[in-house]
């Protein structure tokens, strides 16, 4: 479900008003389903992405791999499984500690899951209901708190921790009493692993893996969130089983960095062909670099305004630079200051002086200040409705 809001609130608010709706819902919603927000993230946010797989030893027909528990892992499923608990429990959890990094989506593999399978002869036998069993299961899964103890000035904290952490003890959990003996959950049903069924898969070169994707908080440096998460994959590689790597497949900071090498080497052709075209249509040298030094003026002044007003210098924007339009009124002061000097030569007969030129330069330039200003003007409103969106 996707709630649009207007491009003027604030993010964090609007969170807050849906999930006061949502605590309102929670209410009358069938037991079991529990409504989450989403990540703060926007449709680019998907600023870096990898594989968790096997080395390829360990994907060779028939190749057996045992994991640090002792579990053996034969068929492709049950490798799928595992990779998909490393990515899970392992890569995510640390990567969501990571500053700019709002979530992590996975796509793969299969989820981990513990099949409980009733017989309903054994049931019967033991007068056991399959509501019986079920209620036990969620009793003996369980986490409470018990107060705390003081002793010699200091609070012991006392918790019953009886969540189920493996399959023997799930197949031992009791469920009911009968003539003094504990029939337990291996009484009355087949306990064996399972796996949650998937919406998804993935592969890389022709072998399954499992994919994992981190999501940039909305308004941080995407080039700065990618080195960080690369960062910390690299460290976590040490620390992950046996035979199990991590593949960066997209790095987010490779596109801005070939992005702003692109942006500079248009800059350094932009303006020495502005520079040739100028001095060809001019004739004077001097004349073509005053020009093309509006260049990073124009870049200076639109930047800080930018960073003023809190306008970000996406990648789009970058790409988008027009040396035509930021020379325009520049070339048509500049022109008519050559004209201007040119005719003044003409009447006195001579070399102007120093401060003659300067008069002349002044004077042309205010002639033109207005029909510049108002042509740089009509270009600026043609493109102002850009900045609603």
């Amino acid at each position: 479900i996707t709630a649009i809001f207007t491009d003027a609130t604030d993010i964090y608010f609007a969170r807050n008003l849906v999930n006061e709706r949502l605590q309102a819902a929670r209410q009358e919603l069938p037991e079991g389903l529990t409504p989450t927000t989403g990540p703060v993230v926007t449709g680019l946010g998907e600023v870096y992405i990898w594989t968790v797989e096997f080395t390829p030893e360990m994907t060779k027909e028939g190749a057996e791999y045992v994991t640090p528990e002792g579990d053996r892992l034969v068929n492709a499923l049950d490798k799928a499984t595992y990779l998909r608990t490393v990515q899970d429990w392992i890569i995510a959890p640390q990567l969501r500690s990571v500053k700019g990094v709002a979530g992590v989506d996975v796509l793969g593999g299969y989820v981990k899951e513990f099949g409980v399978h009733p017989d309903p002869a054994k049931l019967a036998a033991y007068g056991v209901g399959l509501v019986q069993l079920v209620e036990a299961l969620e009793h003996a899964n369980r986490i409470a708190g018990a107060g705390y103890v003081s002793r010699s000035g200091e609070a012991y904290i006392v918790r019953a921790d009886a969540r189920i952490r493996n399959m023997e003890e799930l197949a031992q959990t009791p469920v009911v009493t009968r003539d003094g003996q504990v029939i337990r959950v291996m009484d009355l049903a087949v306990v064996e692993p399972g796996r949650a069924p998937r919406l998804g898969s993935a592969s890389s070169n022709g072998r399954e893996v499992v994919v994992g994707t981190a999501l940039m908080l909305q308004g941080e440096n995407s080039r700065e969130v990618a080195q960080r998460v690369g960062k910390k994959l690299e460290e976590m590689q040490a620390s992950l089983p046996p035979n199990v790597i991590v593949n960066p497949v997209l790095d987010r900071t490779e596109l801005v960095e070939a992005t702003i090498a692109t942006v500079e080497h248009n800059l350094l052709l932009g303006a020495l062909l502005v520079i040739v075209v100028l001095f060809l249509a001019l004739g004077n040298i001097r004349a073509a670099i005053i020009t093309a030094l509006v260049i990073p003026l124009s870049f200076l002044f639109a930047a800080s305004a930018m960073n003023r007003l809190g306008i970000s210098a996406n990648l789009m924007s970058l790409g988008a630079l027009d040396f035509g339009l930021i020379v325009d009124g520049a070339v048509v002061v500049i022109e008519n200051t050559l004209r201007r000097l040119a005719m003044r030569r003409q009447e006195i007969g001579r070399t102007l002086h120093a401060t003659e030129r300067l008069v002349v330069a002044a004077s042309s330039a205010k002639e033109m200040a207005r029909p510049a200003a108002f042509g740089q003007a009509i270009i600026m409103l043609v493109y102002a409705p850009l900045l609603m969106f």
